[in-house]
């Protein structure tokens, strides 16, 4: 193990979570399965856009179902010929469905093993509310041993303010700490502020970058313990 390691930061929806399933299942049934996932990819983007605006505005975190049902209400706008389907009961329902979602596969395993057999402490860093987290991690079946959402920490990520908040918290440095995501922005930002970062499994990525840009770059989370303690 690294002598210095003691904490592993996750993203959490992008990177341990089948989001899309979930969302995919909460859509109306009128729309056929590939239009429901292109979609909920669709959405998810748009959701990315808002906050990177907010961001960029400087403005401050907004409750994360509020900005959900925002980014819903303008995107189904700009689509006049599904519009209809979308009561309002639909679109709470598509709201609500982001707090049940599922582990990928090889995430649970991968956690416990940093937990248990590494000994290290592991959280969730991730942009969201506390609540959508604390739902998360119960329907997913996780356990980590803090939540750090960005309305706890007061700052959206990628700002190099919502990784030096969670670290002053914990009382480490950057050099005690990795950061694990599926997002290229998510671990400049880290790795800019002194982390070690992870790469794991986004194919929207360009690869060569990010395989460049990070300590470790993994299609799974299948050998994550051995990969960070090799850091």
């Amino acid at each position: 193990m690294g002598t210095k390691t003691k904490a592993v930061l996750f993203d959490f929806m992008g990177t341990c979570l089948d989001w899309h399933s979930s969302i995919v299942e909460a859509l109306p049934s009128a729309l056929s399965e590939s239009d429901r996932s292109k979609f909920a990819l669709e959405w998810r983007q748009a959701y990315f856009d808002y906050n990177t605006a907010r961001i960029r505005e400087g403005r401050p975190v907004e409750d994360f179902d509020l900005s959900q049902r925002r980014v819903l209400d303008a995107f189904v706008d700009q689509q006049p010929d599904i519009k209809h389907l979308f009561s309002a009961d639909a679109k709470e329902q598509s709201v609500a469905a982001w707090h049940r979602q599922k582990a990928r596969n090889d995430v649970q395993e991968a956690v416990e093993k940093l937990k248990h057999d590494r000994k290290w402490e592991v959280f969730v860093h991730a942009n969201g509310s506390t609540r959508l987290q604390l739902d998360l991690v119960k329907s997913a079946g996780l356990r980590f041993d803090m939540l750090f959402s960005s309305e706890l920490l007061g700052h959206y990520k990628p700002a190099p303010e919502a990784y030096e908040k969670a670290m002053k918290l914990l009382k480490y440095g950057p050099e005690e700490c990795v950061m694990v995501a599926a997002h290229a922005s998510d671990l400049r930002d880290a790795k800019a502020v002194g982390m070690k970062t992870v790469w794991t499994d986004d194919i929207r990525e360009d690869q060569d970058t990010v395989k460049k840009e990070n300590d470790a770059y993994l299609s799974d989370m299948t050998n994550l313990d051995a990969v960070i303690a090799g850091l």
